[in-house]
């Protein structure tokens, strides 16, 4: 179950990224509720999973999560460069956590 929270958490963590972004520094009512909610849900999973995950690990993951899933939807949705460095780089992250993934004694 533990790690169903933290892929939640991870989901919310992208969430709010980008309603972040959308707030445009908090001036947009909306955007910025959902930014506010979105970290607290977020961080309350983050917190279940981290019961019986090790916190390295747990954190890694949460944020590898968050930085893949907004850097897709920054290409999909707001036009940022794909180039093969780049392709490169995000799938060391996604190789970082599956490999934290399989080496977790959980």
């Amino acid at each position: 179950m533990q790690w169903i929270y933290l892929g939640v958490a991870g989901v919310l963590e992208m969430l709010w990224a980008v309603s972040l972004k959308f707030s445009h520094g908090f001036t947009r009512l909306t955007p910025s509720i959902i930014t506010i909610i979105g970290m607290i849900a977020s961080f309350y999973m983050l917190s279940l999973a981290l019961k019986s995950l090790p916190l390295g690990t747990a954190y890694a993951i949460w944020t590898g999560i968050g930085t893949v899933g907004t850097v897709i939807f920054g290409i999909l949705f707001f036009k940022e460069s794909v180039d093969l460095p780049r392709l490169l780089c995000i799938g060391l992250i996604v190789s970082g956590i599956v490999g934290l993934k399989l080496l977790s004694p959980q």
